[in-house]
């Protein structure tokens, strides 16, 4: 079979399982909503619905497993090297995490939370390059693959707890309490969902804009510093394209070419002198359409259920067990733990030290890593301590994923480093 060929199977595998997951994420949502349409048997209902939500994210999953198979054929390594490997691999980890945790404790409900969190992590995957391309040196070592797969594996888990102990915030906040405690509670939850939405409204511009085809190009001179083996100070010139348009364009920058967009012919402002670097001002750019988008969305969305979002989505969980989702959301954690501890510090500092000459930088991935590795170790120490579980726990889980996010999504956009190669925006 030719290299073609199974890079289009791998293709349209990784569709089909897309499109599996979004109607097992449907039919989770039937089992669970549908219990109240005057059901004779609601529980036979959400048992038969369970089974078969079940068995069409497995179908899905093993499509999933088809699109790692033939692009690791195709590529001839794991295919984990850039944004769109990693996030296509993650999405499949996260569907693994949660066919073990559904094997286990049979919650029809966790779908309904689980499922979503993949299908947004794919179509991140989908906005990234899609081509099989040539791994840079540093790159070329076992380590990498063990790195990176360990990594991945133990934050699907961590996806899992996540979605486990938001469930259990989701089922124990009093949405209707008058008391300060309850108002607190209940804005960091619809912060939660808004944050969940920005995510959503990055895909959502990124796609529209690559759609509409817009482009526009930037350009800027730098300066480089003189050297020992370049005594003379020089200038470098340096150019980027927009496929969204430029409400921040590069600091220090001229326009070279510029779409116009809803009578926007100019950029409207320009970056602060201390984001440098005409990638890093498309990344802010990016971060404006994202929050904007995000807030347009999560407006529409709140106009047409016209009410918090977390309390429309709080009454469907009012059978379940809180204990349950808090086991659930602990369990998925410790499960998660030992595997990123192994697969994002000590097998990344043996590959650091093969690929760079050192066990340990500074380098803002790394930094993040070890903060998401202490986070959790505290998580974990505190869940030991007497009284420490329920709702304080659930919020640690909420933030820590939160965390896990901003060391795969936010310090790519924001941050450059070692580690930016992994993909661009």
């Amino acid at each position: 079979m030719s290299l073609a060929d199974l890079l289009e199977i791998s293709k349209q595998a990784f569709m089909y399982s897309f499109f599996l997951y979004c109607i097992s994420f449907i039919a989770f949502a039937v089992s669970v909503i549908g219990k109240s349409w005057r059901n004779r048997d609601p529980v036979q209902h959400e048992r038969k619905w369970g089974r078969l939500s079940f068995f069409i994210s497995t179908v899905g999953l093993l499509g999933h497993l088809l699109y790692f198979g033939t692009r690791w054929a195709a590529a001839g390594r794991i295919p984990v090297s850039n944004m769109y490997e990693f996030m296509s691999f993650l999405s499949m980890m996260i569907m693994v995490a949660f066919t073990i945790v559904f094997i286990i404790y049979r919650k029809t409900l966790l779908g309904l939370f689980a499922l979503p969190i993949a299908i947004i992590v794919m179509a991140y995957a989908a906005v990234f390059p899609t081509e099989v391309q040539p791994l840079i040196p540093s790159l070329q070592s076992i380590w990498l693959y063990i790195h990176v797969t360990l990594a991945a594996t133990g934050e699907s888990f961590f996806a899992v707890g996540f979605a486990a102990a938001f469930m259990y915030l989701l089922r124990t906040v009093n949405f209707d309490g008058r008391e300060k405690s309850d108002r607190r509670q209940r804005w960091w939850v619809e912060f939660t969902m808004f944050s969940i939405v920005i995510v959503i409204g990055f895909i959502v511009v990124v796609f529209a804009f690559r759609a509409s085809g817009y482009q526009a190009v930037f350009s800027s001179e730098q300066v480089v510093a003189a050297t020992e083996t370049s005594p003379e100070v020089s200038t470098k010139s340096d150019s980027v394209v927009y496929n969204m348009p430029p409400i921040v364009a590069p600091y220090n920058s001229k326009t070279d070419s510029m779409q116009s967009f809803l009578g926007m012919n100019s950029p409207l402002l320009h970056a602060p002198s201390w984001i440098e670097g005409v990638t890093a001002g498309r990344k802010l750019n990016t971060i404006v359409w994202s929050v904007i988008a995000g807030a347009i969305i999560y407006a529409l969305l709140r106009l047409l259920v016209r009410r918090p979002l977390g309390k429309l989505v709080s009454p469907l969980l009012k059978g379940l067990d809180p204990d349950d989702l808090d086991e659930i959301s602990y369990r998925a954690i410790a499960i998660g733990f030992p595997i990123f501890t192994l697969g994002a510090l000590v097998f990344a500092m043996i590959w650091a030290q093969q690929a760079w000459g050192r066990f340990w930088g500074w380098d803002p991935k790394e930094v993040w890593a070890l903060i998401s590795w202490l986070y959790y170790s505290a998580y974990l120490h505190l869940r030991l301590s007497r009284g420490f579980q329920g709702r304080k726990a659930s919020w640690l889980a909420v933030l820590g994923f939160l965390v896990i996010m901003f060391t795969l999504v936010g310090v790519n956009l924001v941050i450059a480093g070692l580690h930016s190669y992994a993909g661009t925006n």
